[in-house]
């Protein structure tokens, strides 16, 4: 007989623990629920987010992050624009999409959107005739359009070791915000160079960047057109090496006399130009013959005094460049002075200024020494000035208004005053002059050397000039090594710490470490 010693427990004694294990089941079921909840929840709102906020750039360089002042344009705006980028689906530029579409993300004015050119092949020519490659970007606002070509949105330079072309900086930012603002402004200024002298032309880096700032840049010969066009901002008169004549002299300061604005651009030449120099001397200035030598070697690069490192003085014309840690260069520069017979309605205004070591060679023609010599004029000298003339000074208004009092005999004598001033601040109109001396001022390779310092003063000037309210300067990113702009002081003392100090300071610290030990 079996006999099975083994009892059945009571149905009733298992039902406690099954309620316990659908008790925990039922907690592990509401909490993976609460889990993917929250998963789901947090998933469409970083969906909601801006690119900015859920994509960090680790790019060196930044080469998609958007700075303030584009974020200031975004913020500006009151109309809509649409970034079109011209690309076959899958051959998008990085780099490029990543910044287009953070700047939808700034403003609702702002859209971005992709047109392929294979499925779209006529798009492109409704905004210009040119055969655009990939990846090229067109600006469309209501007011106008702009293309920009995928060749301006990234610099390159021929690498002379392995003699081909490399990739160097990215301008992004720079070209699309300027778009952006080029394609939202009401009325855009003029910039007319002159031409007929032997003018330096203006280097197409220079050029690009004042086209950034929407300034449009045409070619001028008063040879032929006979007067400056009355849409001119601004007049551009750079280093020229032939006098003008008597009528292109007078149609000049007919535009100045005028309320018109001119850069003008001085260089070192033994030639004599009276007419040129004229238009200067009606406003209060001449160049001084020779040229500015910087005695101080803070103030000047690669040992070579001629090279000017000047003091950057602030003004309007200067902006924000005066302050911060930007430098311009000044090769052969010369010095400006005002003239005592200056009329009274006339301001001059220092820009840029040597320091009081600075030297004037009167003939460096037949200079010797660069050195400061006995007959030397020491400085410190005007380097570069901006003048102001203001242009009615309300007199006309005044006439009128006695004349209209006399007829009429109800005016009172404040009310007269009041409505005179006030039509004469709305006629007056202000001449503008930047007079820099230094023919190489306005050159690739002189901007390149100070980290484009040179083009920021350019273009603050440009603006100030042009009536602009503010200027737009975004510089390319560099994609590469960055180089440091040094002194000759910095160079000295560099050189002295490198060669002198630290190994003095390796020897002391090795002797005192060893007489240590010795003495154990």
């Amino acid at each position: 007989m079996n006999i099975n010693l083994k009892s059945k427990k009571p149905a009733n004694m298992l039902r406690p623990k099954n309620k316990k294990l659908l008790k925990k089941g039922s907690y592990s079921l509401a909490f993976t629920v609460v889990i993917l909840a929250i998963a789901v929840f947090l998933n469409l709102l970083i969906g909601e987010l801006s690119s900015s906020a859920t994509k960090i750039d680790v790019s060196e360089n930044k080469l998609y992050s958007i700075g303030d002042e584009t974020k200031n344009v975004a913020s500006s705006l009151t109309e809509d624009v649409t970034l079109y980028l011209l690309a076959e689906d899958g051959s998008e530029d990085a780099t490029l999409n990543e910044l287009l579409t953070r700047y939808a993300d700034l403003s609702s004015h702002i859209k971005y959107e992709k047109k392929d050119p294979v499925l779209n092949p006529s798009f492109a020519s409704s905004y210009t005739d040119e055969d655009l490659a990939s990846n090229s970007v067109i600006v469309v606002s209501d007011k106008r359009s702009k293309v920009i070509p995928y060749s301006d949105l990234y610099e390159s330079s021929v690498n002379y070791q392995t003699y081909s072309m490399e990739t160097t900086a990215f301008d992004g930012e720079g070209q699309v915000t300027s778009a952006i603002a080029y394609v939202t402004t009401e009325d855009l200024p003029i910039l007319y160079t002159l031409t007929g002298h032997e003018e330096n032309d203006l280097d197409s880096s220079m050029q690009s960047a004042i086209e950034k700032e929407n300034i449009e840049v045409q070619e001028l010969n008063l040879l032929t057109a006979g007067t400056v066009p009355e849409d001119a901002s601004c007049l551009m008169i750079n280093a020229p090496q032939k006098d003008f004549s008597d009528d292109e002299t007078s149609a000049i300061l007919t535009y100045l006399q005028n309320g018109g604005h001119a850069f003008l651009v001085s260089g070192y030449t033994t030639t004599e130009m009276p007419n040129y120099h004229s238009i200067l001397e009606q406003y209060g200035v001449s160049i001084e013959k020779g040229v500015v030598l910087e005695g101080d070697n803070n103030h000047y690069v690669s040992g070579n005094p001629l090279y000017l490192v000047p003091e950057i003085q602030s003004c309007d014309a200067t902006g924000s460049l005066s302050g911060s840690n930007s430098y311009v260069l000044m090769p052969i520069g010369q010095s400006i002075k005002t003239l005592d017979s200056k009329s009274d309605d006339i301001t001059v205004t220092d820009m840029l200024t040597s320091t009081s070591s600075a030297y004037l060679k009167a003939d460096p023609e037949n200079m010797e020494s660069l050195s400061k010599e006995e007959n030397d004029e020491s400085g410190p000298f005007t380097l570069a000035a901006a003048i102001t003339e203001a242009i009615g000074s309300g007199s006309d208004s005044e006439e009128e208004t006695e004349t209209e009092t006399i007829v009429e005999g109800e005016s009172s004598a404040s009310q007269v005053e009041a409505e005179s001033e006030t039509e004469a601040a709305e006629d007056a109109k202000e001449t503008r002059l930047v007079v820099l001396a230094s023919s190489q001022f306005l050159t690739s390779n002189t901007d390149s050397a100070v980290s484009g310092g040179n083009t920021k003063l350019l273009t603050n000037a440009l603006s100030w000039m042009c009536g602009q309210s503010s200027s737009i300067s975004i510089p390319s990113k560099s994609m590469q090594l960055s180089y440091l702009t040094l002194t000759s002081a910095n160079v000295n003392l560099w050189s002295i710490i490198t060669i002198a100090v630290l190994p003095v300071l390796f020897l002391v610290t090795g002797g005192v470490i060893w007489l240590k030990r010795r003495k154990k």
